[in-house]
């Protein structure tokens, strides 16, 4: 029923009832969900997450708050990693000017640098955009990479737009149901359901009701009844485009 394309079930905040709860997902109608990635040792954590659960895959890749130390054999590890079958992507890479945890020229480049490994390797990209919308497109405009997703887009309608021109899909998740992101509301207004896939980014931005906790696949139920609403359309119908959708893109 749901497929969850983005989603951090690596975390240390599954620890203690991780195998508990993913082992339940079958029986709580999540189909599909990919583990997205922040370094090399995570990259490893979401390929062994995918080998225990017929219904995970993985991406691989290094986030922007994590690039500051990231070598060139990081970048080798990360080619070794992406030729396992159940890695369908590289990411989550991109440009992150809010926390700024990493330096803004080292994020630039090895956005560029992993966007490189994208292209060599004819893999989709989960994006991570935050404060830096207009570089981030740039960069990936100024690339030869025309198939991923981005993810928790927060961008504008236009922006997204141009990002589906391009190729892409943008990610939608939990802050869709929040009070005050009219934003988003408008792009989801704006852009075909065939562009959208649906994601959690567990365990960070859970939906309103359950804002402020820990989020997880099950809570996809009230992304898709915001995005239903939105568009006029019937929750099934939503979460089987999007699924759709999904595998389009990351599992062909």
């Amino acid at each position: 029923m749901y497929f969850d394309s983005h989603a951090h079930y690596d975390d240390d905040r599954f620890d203690d009832d991780r195998d508990e709860l993913l082992s339940s997902f079958p029986y709580e109608g999540i189909d599909n969900v990919i583990n997205s990635s922040s370094n090399v040792a995570s990259s490893k954590a979401s390929i062994a997450l995918s080998e225990k659960y017929p219904y995970f895959y993985a991406s691989v890749g290094v986030h922007p708050h994590e690039v500051e130390n990231m070598t060139e054999n990081d970048l080798e590890e990360l080619e070794t990693l992406s030729k396992h079958p159940k890695v369908v992507a590289i990411g989550e890479i991109g440009l992150d000017f809010y926390y700024d945890l990493s330096p803004r020229d080292k994020q630039r480049y090895w956005f560029k640098r992993q966007l490189n490994l994208a292209e060599q390797l004819d893999m989709p990209i989960i994006v991570h955009s935050r404060d830096a919308a207009q570089e981030c497109f740039d960069i990936i405009k100024s690339s030869k990479v025309r198939k991923g997703v981005i993810h928790c887009y927060s961008g504008s309608a236009q922006m997204a737009k141009d990002y589906i021109e391009m190729g892409f899909y943008l990610g939608i998740g939990g802050s869709l149901t929040f009070k005050n992101n009219k934003k988003t509301v408008e792009v989801v207004q704006q852009i075909p359901i065939d562009k959208i896939l649906i994601e959690t980014d567990a365990p960070y931005l859970a939906p309103v009701p359950y804002r402020g906790r820990r989020n997880d696949s099950r809570l996809l139920k009230y992304v898709v009844e915001m995005i239903g609403k939105i568009k006029n359309m019937d929750e099934n119908d939503v979460c089987k485009i999007t699924k759709n959708n999904a595998h389009s893109l990351f599992i062909k």
